[in-house]
């Protein structure tokens, strides 16, 4: 058993219990093939959250800083993470997420790139339509959705994957194509918000 499988099972077990956290569209999720998982993000427990919602281990893009001391270095390559200097174009971040699509992995993003102070969505940065353009990955959107209290339910909704076809043929702009991502994301969240 691999760290991120233990880790994942350990934080599940806390998770469904404390924050009854309730998994909708788990059949939109590819089996198989490169995945850009595309979610909003209101909590530093949304990649946990995630991670334990979706069917197959997801790589997180985390912050840099994060990368800088031996034993949280060691903690985030267990868990699949790799790095971003955030604020600024990382071209090695962005070499490493194509090349773990290439490999038919799932790439977890944040589009917003920074958690929403005020819980509504925000813009998204190019970074995700970039990831989208230059792979030919499913592009999947998501919505996390509430509170994060103790026993109040906690969704993560899987929406269907986005036909990028017409999108990619047309060459369009990465922050055009991140508009399309995130209004799919809104689509789910004002679908599943009660």
């Amino acid at each position: 058993m691999t760290f991120y499988n233990f880790a994942r099972g350990v934080v599940k077990c806390i998770f469904k219990p404390l924050y009854r956290v309730e998994v909708i569209g788990l059949e939109h999720f590819p089996k198989d093939g490169g995945v850009l998982l595309c979610s909003n993000h209101i909590s530093n427990l949304d990649p946990p959250t995630l991670g334990i919602a979706a069917p197959r281990p997801v790589h997180f893009m985390a912050k840099a800083e994060l990368f800088q001391k031996s034993a949280t270095k060691k903690l985030m390559n267990a868990i699949n993470a790799f790095p971003v200097k955030r604020g600024m174009s990382d071209r090695e971040a962005l070499r490493n997420g194509l090349k773990l699509l290439k490999e038919d992995k799932v790439v977890g993003l944040f589009p917003e790139g920074t958690r929403s102070v005020t819980g509504e969505l925000g813009k998204g940065l190019a970074g995700a339509g970039f990831f989208a353009l230059r792979s030919n990955a499913h592009i999947l959107p998501c919505a996390v959705i509430g509170p994060y209290k103790p026993f109040k339910k906690q969704k993560v909704v899987f929406g269907k994957p986005i036909d990028f076809t017409e999108i990619r043929k047309n060459k369009t702009s990465a922050d055009v194509a991140t508009e399309v991502i995130m209004s799919e994301i809104q689509k789910l969240i004002n679908e599943h918000t009660c």
